[in-house]
């Protein structure tokens, strides 16, 4: 099973056509347990000023199987199941997960899920998942001890390391925070 991670940078608005002023998803490159880095860019510049007007980039890992599997996109919130999250969060390596886990019919996670997206557009250097708890996900949620909905379990090197219960988000931004500070 191949994993994949896809990265985005937002765009930067900036007078410098310096390479040390782009954001840092454009300088990192890294190879894990010998998997297959690309790294690709796109910017486009005012043909007047020379100014940039966007940067686009993206950063896709696979693993040395060449099957199809799962897929994340840093800067947005990716659904996972039962038989994706683990591979996922596997892949994620280094990287904090936050995962939302959540269910259809909960007032709460309806009203926090825009706020959640908004966490992943802010911090591209985190992945963000959530999980729909319904009887597919069943065995999931049990293993990974959920007693109310929403709840959010932030993971860093496989291992929940904090858990947020409840529609807050004040709490959820401060173990972000907490976590990426350590």
């Amino acid at each position: 099973m191949a994993l994949q991670i896809h990265q985005i940078c937002r765009p930067v608005p900036s007078t410098s056509s310096s390479i040390s002023s782009l954001p840092s998803c454009f300088a990192k490159q890294s190879i894990v347990a010998g998997d297959i880095h690309q790294f690709t860019s796109l910017m486009i510049a005012n043909k007047k000023n020379g100014n940039r007007k966007g940067l686009s980039s993206s950063m896709t890992v696979r693993s040395s199987l060449e099957t199809a599997g799962p897929t994340v996109v840093v800067g947005q919130v990716t659904e996972v199941s039962q038989d994706t999250f683990w591979p996922l969060v596997n892949a994620a390596g280094d990287k904090m997960v936050v995962l939302d886990m959540y269910t259809q019919w909960c007032g709460p996670c309806k009203v926090i899920a825009p706020k959640y997206k908004q966490l992943a557009e802010k911090y591209l250097d985190v992945v963000f998942l959530k999980l729909d708890c319904n009887q597919d996900n069943r065995a999931l949620a049990k293993e990974l001890g959920i007693k109310v909905v929403p709840t959010f379990k932030i993971l860093k090197d496989n291992k929940v390391i904090k858990e947020v219960t409840g529609a807050k988000i004040d709490k959820l931004v401060g173990a972000i925070e907490e976590v990426r500070s350590s």
